[in-house]
């Protein structure tokens, strides 16, 4: 693969994470920052990173197995590696600025 359809790939990830919503924010998990990264190999392998707003969400293994079975069904992934961490803990700070407008913080 070129290094530019590996990006492609990323970026169809990233927008598939993008229709993932947090049922109790009405913000994608993306924009929430609950992703802290994303890194497609050219075997077709998905590593994603991410976190939750609290170690004991109640929504955790569902929000959990969303995540891997979107990312499995973009085109050109063949699996998905996911890490799911809480270091460094999320905060108010990895919101993105769209998520920040939407939520009335900006």
């Amino acid at each position: 693969m070129t290094p530019q359809e590996i990006l492609n790939v990323e970026q169809n990830i990233v927008a598939a994470l993008k229709t993932i919503f947090d049922p109790e924010i009405p913000v994608n998990i993306y924009d929430m920052g609950l992703i802290y990264n994303i890194d497609y190999q050219p075997d077709g392998v998905a590593n994603v990173t991410m976190t939750l707003t609290a170690p004991n969400c109640p929504v955790a293994d569902t929000l959990v197995e969303n995540v891997k079975s979107t990312v499995a069904a973009v085109e050109g992934v063949k699996s998905v590696d996911f890490t799911l961490t809480f270091d460094p803990p999320w905060d108010r700070s990895r919101l993105s600025d769209e998520a920040k407008l939407e939520l009335g913080l900006l």
